[in-house]
C-alpha cells in the first residue's frame, strides 16, 4: 500500500496515554503458516541448490555367499533463489522522539507479521502483498496443483467436513512421485476463515476432528493443532484474497523448502527521499523519519502433485453440520 501521509503525534491522540506503554490486549504477531510446515534450508545471497532424489536405489534379500544386487539412484539438483521483500513506514520526528506508547517499536515488530502473510500469499498462491494475482516472486507455488477438494460438498450424514477432508487426503496419497514413493499428507495449512467449520466438525463416531496442541508457546504465536492425525495451522494469507475460492491446502510439505538470508533487517533514515501520496518527499526538509525493513526469502515446491487445494468455489457458508 502506498504511503499517503506520515504518522504524526496528533494521529495518536484519543487512544494513547502515557499509562498505556505496555499493551494489554494486543494481537500477537503471527508467524508464517507455510514456514511452520515446510523444512527450512540454509540460504545464501546467491541461492542454494537442493538435491532431489529422482530415482531411488533398490534392495533385495540375499543368501550367504550370494551376489548383492547393484542399483543406481539419481539425484536432480534444484535451485532456490532469494527474492527481496521490503516495506517502509514514515513518521514525524516528533513521533520517533517521543515514541508514544512505544508506537515506533511496535511498528517495527509488526513488520514480521506483514512479511509472514506476504510470504504465505506468494508461496501458496503466487499473489503479491497487495492481493494482485501473478505478482509473487517465486517460480513454483502450491496452488499449481491440479488436485482440488470442495469443503462443504459432502452431506453431513455421509461425514460432512470430515468426509471432505478424507476425500482430500485420498487424492494425495493415491499418487506417487517420480521415484515411485507414494505421497503423504504431512500437514494442513488452513485459513482463519475456515476455522469455525473445522473446529465444529466431527467424524462419523461424533468425535471432534481437530485437537488443540498443549503447548502454550505455540498457541501464542499461531493457532496449531492436529487434524486427521496431522499437524494443522490456521492463519492469514492461506486463503485467496477473496477469502472464498481457496481456504486451505493439505499435502506432503517435505516436497517443499524455504530459506531466508539473515532475517529481517532494519534501517532508519532522516535524510533520504521517499514517495508519499505519489510525490517524492525529502525527509530532511519535512522533519520526518523513515524506517525500512527488508528480507530475502527463497521458496521451492518440488512436486505440486503432492498437494490438494481445499476450495469453497460456491462461496457458500461452510458449516460443520
Amino acid at each position: 500500500m502506498a504511503i499517503t501521509a506520515p504518522t504524526k503525534t496528533s494521529d495518536l491522540s484519543g487512544f494513547i496515554t502515557p499509562a498505556e506503554a505496555a499493551p494489554i490486549f494486543e494481537r500477537a504477531a503471527r508467524t508464517s503458516v507455510v514456514q511452520q510446515l515446510s523444512p527450512q534450508v540454509p540460504l545464501g545471497p546467491s541461492g542454494v541448490k537442493i538435491p532431489v532424489i529422482s530415482t531411488r536405489p533398490t534392495a533385495a534379500w540375499v543368501g550367504e555367499g550370494e551376489q548383492k544386487p547393484a542399483s543406481a539412484g539419481s539425484i536432480t539438483p534444484k535451485t532456490i533463489e532469494p527474492k527481496k521483500l521490503a516495506s517502509i513506514f514514515v513518521v514525524s520526528a516528533e513521533v520517533a522522539r517521543l515514541n508514544p506508547a512505544q508506537f515506533v517499536t511496535r511498528m517495527q515488530g509488526s513488520f514480521a507479521e506483514t512479511f509472514a502473510v506476504a510470504f504465505d500469499l506468494a508461496a501458496l498462491h503466487d499473489v503479491g502483498p497487495d492481493g494482485s494475482a501473478g505478482a509473487g516472486p517465486f517460480s513454483t507455488y502450491v496452488a499449481q496443483t491440479t488436485k482440488t477438494q470442495e469443503i462443504g460438498a459432502t452431506a453431513q450424514n455421509a461425514g460432512g467436513v470430515y468426509g471432505d477432508l478424507n476425500a482430500a487426503l485420498g487424492k494425495v496419497v493415491s499418487g506417487k512421485d517420480a521415484s515411485g514413493r507414494r505421497y503423504r499428507v504431512t500437514g494442513w495449512a488452513l485459513d482463519d476463515v475456515v476455522e469455525p467449520a473445522i473446529r465444529g466438525a466431527v467424524d462419523t463416531a461424533g468425535r471432534p476432528i481437530w485437537a488443540d496442541l498443549a503447548s502454550e508457546q505455540e498457541s501464542d504465536l499461531f493457532t496449531s493443532g492436529r487434524l486427521l492425525g496431522r499437524r494443522g495451522f490456521f492463519g492469514e494469507g492461506v486463503a485467496t484474497p477473496d477469502l472464498t475460492t481457496t481456504v486451505g491446502f493439505g499435502g506432503d510439505w517435505g516436497q517443499t523448502a524455504w530459506g531466508v538470508v539473515g532475517g529481517i533487517s532494519y534501517r532508519i533514515s532522516t535524510e533520504a527521499s521517499v514517495t508519499i501520496n505519489g510525490s517524492l518527499v525529502s525527509l530532511f526538509e519535512h522533519n520526518l523519519v523513515a524506517v525500512l525493513a527488508e528480507a530475502e526469502y527463497g521458496w521451492l515446491v518440488n512436486d505440486t502433485a503432492a498437494f490438494v487445494e481445499l476450495t469453497n468455489t460456491n462461496n457458500s457458508p461452510i458449516t460443520s453440520s
